[in-house]
């Protein structure tokens, strides 16, 4: 199948089937234009802590909806949104499967924002301490295993667009440091296989909408030589994705150092790759909202004027979280009297 042929050939035929995809799918199955500028949050606690019965406050203790309280007072215009392949209901660690994932993003639409998508290829959490096989996918060979993220993706993309969404950007796994789909695809065994795969996942998005952009999600943002490593080892083995995406999580103390480092670390993946940037998680410590606002502030200024217009976004993670939620996240938005903190101000012009 054409997507495992490297080099050549496999741009020959992608070119092929996304112009025939161009001409054969209705005009709604490709993505809306998105924002010059993501200003962004992740909401996918969203659905499970209504489920617990949580209701959000805004500053001035009015109860309202979360993604309105954070379109009209934050100005955040994008969600991003994860999607787990078999997960259990789990409220924190689970729950989100790709109808429940699907729901959110219509949610967000009707709403007026853009969509991304973390697409884990886990039940659970993948990061870069674990990227655990989907329990179903276990034992499939190399080639099942393309094969599967091939139809997954389409799936997922498909199940979004019943809902009447396309989203703007997927991202091809999360935080994958050191791969994805390990150990067949662990960057530090076999980069050849994660390149594949992230190529698999690149063409499966592509096929459905060809103006959603892919992109290859890393933690540690500040970590220049992680990136060169990564990044680097994906294109020198054919790998196809249109974004780098980061994450960063500074202490309140050495925020102005870290983002100093993550922004000469863009710079250099836009002078090495040239692809666009996307810094798609940043949280701070709930208790210090003084130095979260200066630092949602600081991100978001200085990734909006990246080189050529290389920055595209950034996205708070989970800023609705309460302390301590889900057994002791600490870098919510949102206090135990479910009104906001200063923090989320930070993306405010």
């Amino acid at each position: 199948m054409f997507r495992n042929v490297r080099g050549f050939k496999t741009s020959i035929l992608l070119a092929f089937v996304l112009l025939i995809t161009s001409i054969l799918l209705p005009a709604g199955q490709h993505a809306s234009a998105a924002p010059s500028f993501a200003k962004g949050a992740d909401i996918s606690w969203v659905p499970g802590m209504e489920a617990q019965g949580y209701k959000w406050k805004d500053k001035n203790g009015v109860q309202r909806d979360i993604i309105d309280i954070l379109k009209k007072d934050y100005q955040i215009n994008s969600v991003r949104i994860r999607v787990f392949v078999n997960p259990s209901n789990d409220y924190g660690n689970g729950y989100m499967n790709k109808d429940r994932a699907a729901a959110l993003a219509q949610r967000a639409k009707n709403a007026g924002m853009s969509v991304m998508l973390t697409l884990h290829y886990s039940d659970s959490w993948a990061d870069p301490g674990k990227q655990t096989k989907p329990a179903a996918w276990k034992n499939y060979t190399f080639q099942q295993l393309m094969d599967v993220v091939w139809s997954y993706t389409r799936d997922v993309m498909t199940t979004m667009q019943s809902k009447g969404v396309t989203p703007d950007w997927v991202q091809i796994g999360n935080e994958t440091s050191n791969g994805m789909l390990w150990d067949d695809g662990k960057a530090s065994v076999n980069m050849k296989n994660y390149a594949w795969l992230v190529n698999t996942g690149h063409n499966a998005v592509k096929s459905i909408s060809s103006g959603t952009k892919t992109m290859v999600h890393l933690a540690n943002g500040d970590d220049n030589a992680l990136f060169v490593w990564n990044i680097g080892g994906l294109i020198n083995n054919g790998a196809n994705f249109d974004m780098i995406a980061m994450s960063l999580y500074p202490s309140a103390s050495g925020w102005n150092t870290a983002v100093t480092n993550t922004v000469n670390n863009a710079k250099d993946m836009i002078n090495r790759y040239g692809k666009e940037i996307m810094i798609s998680e940043i949280g701070m410590d709930n208790n210090q909202p003084a130095a979260g606002k200066s630092f949602v502030t600081a991100m978001k200024n200085q990734i909006r004027n990246l080189p050529s217009g290389k920055g595209k976004g950034v996205f708070y993670w989970e800023p609705q979280a309460t302390p301590g939620y889900n057994a002791g996240y600490t870098k919510g938005a949102w206090q135990s009297n479910m009104m906001p903190t200063a923090t989320m101000e930070g993306f405010i012009d």
